[in-house]
């Protein structure tokens, strides 16, 4: 059963709701009007995990010598951000 995240255009207001079966009926808790917008949700991961360092242009990866593009920081090169 996901959560689903709408929009009413009707009241402007935005809310999440436990979707139990696809084509269920949805209407805002604000105003109840049933037309509502499904918006696209984003999710985030926690882990307990330390993150890995950014070894891209500017952190040290790239440059002359350092086996990256070998044009300088982001100067250009397959790793380029210009």
């Amino acid at each position: 059963m996901p959560i689903y995240e709408y929009a009413c255009p009707a009241c402007k207001s935005r809310f999440e709701k436990l979707v139990r079966r696809f084509g269920d009926a949805v209407s805002c808790p604000s105003c109840q009007s049933p037309d509502v917008e499904k918006q696209l949700s984003v999710f985030a991961v926690a882990t307990s995990a330390p993150s890995p360092a950014f070894s891209g242009c500017g952190a040290g990866a790239c440059g002359p010598g350092a086996g990256g593009c070998d044009t300088g920081p982001c100067g250009g090169g397959p790793c380029s951000v210009n």
